[in-house]
Formats: structure tokens, sequence, C-alpha cells
């Protein structure tokens, strides 16, 4: 079997698409595919830019040209979709990958209660967070915030690690609010966003009521999220097959 011919299975069998993570993961236990490279994922990354086979729909996520007409709206928006409903698949997708990775990195995981219905590549978001209602590790009100932000990492003492935003179209300044109240604890903050609003969030950032977290609230671009998702379902791979 070719390589292209294993991307392929793996994306049929996956209902015609898969994020490059999933593919990094996944092709190479293809036993009739012989991979002599020592950069496979290169070459996985390279096959999925083949436009007689490939296209690419958001970052991170490729499908079959062959089944362009068969994907369900959640995955390849249509035309005809409303605004607030392509964001809303947009907003849950990239909710899908930062879960992911923290599951990947061996924290555990959590989304709003009101996002759990939401769909990520054919899945509720429930189906891929492992907690399903937040740990209780401070003040009642304390807590109110953060079960409101859009991802959490925990550690394996249930302590929040990281805190995601992720801002499509709605006003950062809201998120840099909720970090604000968040500073006391030992955790990352990071907005995540299209490219183009990185100066709005350095100009917001730069507000004197932010001084206080200025220094600890990164920027995620979708591009950041999606390399990051590949990157490290790389490794894991790595890791696997090394039995580490």
């Amino acid at each position: 079997m070719k390589q292209y011919e294993a991307v392929i299975r793996v994306m049929e069998a996956n209902g015609g698409y898969a994020t490059l993570g999933f593919l990094n993961q996944e092709v190479l236990k293809i036993k009739a595919c012989v991979w002599n490279t020592k950069t496979p994922f290169a070459s996985i990354r390279r096959i999925v830019q083949d436009e007689r086979f490939f296209f690419k729909i958001r970052p991170g996520l490729w499908a079959l040209k062959s089944y362009k007409d068969k994907l369900p709206p959640e995955i390849l928006p249509v035309k005809s979709q409303p605004k607030a409903k392509e964001e809303e698949y947009s907003h849950s997708y990239y909710q899908g990958l930062l879960v992911e990775i923290g599951n990947l990195k061996k924290y555990k995981t959590f989304v709003p209660n009101q996002d759990k219905n939401k769909l990520y590549l054919g899945k509720k978001l429930s189906e891929v967070v492992t907690v399903s209602d937040i740990y209780k590790f401070s003040y009642d009100e304390i807590v109110r915030t953060a079960r409101t932000i859009d991802v959490m990492w925990f550690n394996e003492r249930n302590m929040p690690v990281s805190f995601f935003e992720i801002e499509h179209s709605t006003d950062i300044h809201n998120s840099l609010r909720k970090f604000g109240e968040l500073q006391d604890f030992y955790a990352n903050f990071c907005i995540v966003a299209d490219e183009v609003r990185r100066r709005e969030f350095q100009a917001k950032l730069s507000s004197q009521v932010f001084n206080p977290i200025s220094k600890r609230v990164g920027f995620w671009s979708y591009d950041n999220v999606a390399e990051l998702h590949s990157k490290t379902s790389e490794l894991i791979s790595i890791e696997s097959r090394l039995r580490l």
C-alpha cells in the first residue's frame, strides 16, 4: 500500500475527514504500508496537501475531495448556513482541539455545561472532556467565574493549570476581566483567536486595569492551536512506539 493510500484509508474510516493530529496517531498503525523515512509526520503533512485527493477545511482539519458533498455542516459549513451557527461550529472545534491537547498532556479537561452538547468532529464535547463537573477548587464566587471559561486544564491535584478563552468575534475585554478575577492561581491564561485580532488583544491587555496579569496572558492564533495539537500527537505517537 502506498503512503497516500494509507492516509486515505484512515480518513475514510473516520467519515472522510481527520485532524492532522489524528492522522499522526493512526496512519502509522497500518501495517500494510511501509514508511521508509525518518520523518513520517512530515510526509503525512505533505500528503494531505496533495490537491488530487485532499482539501483543507480549517487549520489542522483536512478532508477527502470524494467526501466533499457528504460532510455534515459542523465539519464543512455550507454557504447558506447562518453566521451564528458557523461561529458556534468554529468555536467548538477549537475547544475540542484544546481539550484533546490537554488530554494528551495527561491533564483533566473541562468545558462549561452550556457547551457540552456542542459538536466537535462528530462527537459532543462532553464525550471528549474528562471532567463532567468543575472541581470546587476555591470559593463559590471564584468557581462560578471559572466554570464559564471555554476550556480548563486541571492537574493531578484537581487544581487549574491553564485557562483558555476562544474569541471568534466576542469582546476580548470580558475574557481578560475573567482572567483578572482568577489571577491568584498559579495558572496560565490564554486568549485564542484569529491572528488578525492579535493587535486588538495587545491593545486591551495594555490597559492599566490589567497590569497585574499583563505578563501572564498569552495569545494563540488558530494556527498555533492546530500546530500544537499536531505536534503533541506526534510526540505521543513516538512515545507510544518507544513504550515510554
